[in-house]
């Protein structure tokens, strides 16, 4: 190993540490889109509702590491079925507190037995239905084998 290798290794100045950090990347609106697979339409609704707040060139939107955190945390959120004010209230907590506070965490929780409950109804209202449809298939099929039909 050279002595300039050697030198810049122990000091930290390699090529390596003069790459821009993930706290500086910056995201066009089509990257963003590509890398979560939605449209630039669904970023710009998120943007008009306040989730996402890009910083501007005339007309060109720059997302930050920032944006592009929210963005993956609001569209987790819809996945799991939250509300856009149960998102925007879970992600605003996140940006006063990122490594969570009792208030935030707790919070986070009620949001979460809530979606488990309205899951456990769906779930209920699923079973029941099933039966109500297995009901309606026997009685339909006992109907078609005494008018001499096969089903």
């Amino acid at each position: 190993m050279s002595k300039t290798a050697s030198a810049n290794r122990a000091s930290g100045s390699s090529n390596e540490a003069r790459q821009p950090t993930a706290i500086s990347r910056t995201y066009s609106i089509g990257e963003l889109a590509k890398m979560f697979e939605v449209t630039p339409r669904t970023i710009r609704f998120y943007e008009q509702e306040g989730l996402l707040a890009p910083r501007r060139q005339g007309q060109k939107r720059i997302y930050r590491e920032k944006d592009r955190v929210r963005l993956k945390l609001t569209l987790r959120g819809k996945r799991l079925g939250f509300s856009l004010a149960e998102i925007r209230e879970v992600v605003m907590m996140y940006d006063a507190m990122p490594d969570g506070n009792a208030r935030q965490l707790k919070r986070l929780l009620e949001i979460i037995a809530e979606k488990r409950a309205e899951l456990d109804r769906q779930l209920e209202d699923i079973r029941l239905m099933r039966l109500e449809m297995d009901d309606v298939d026997r009685r339909a099929r006992d109907a078609l084998g005494q008018l001499g039909e096969k089903g």
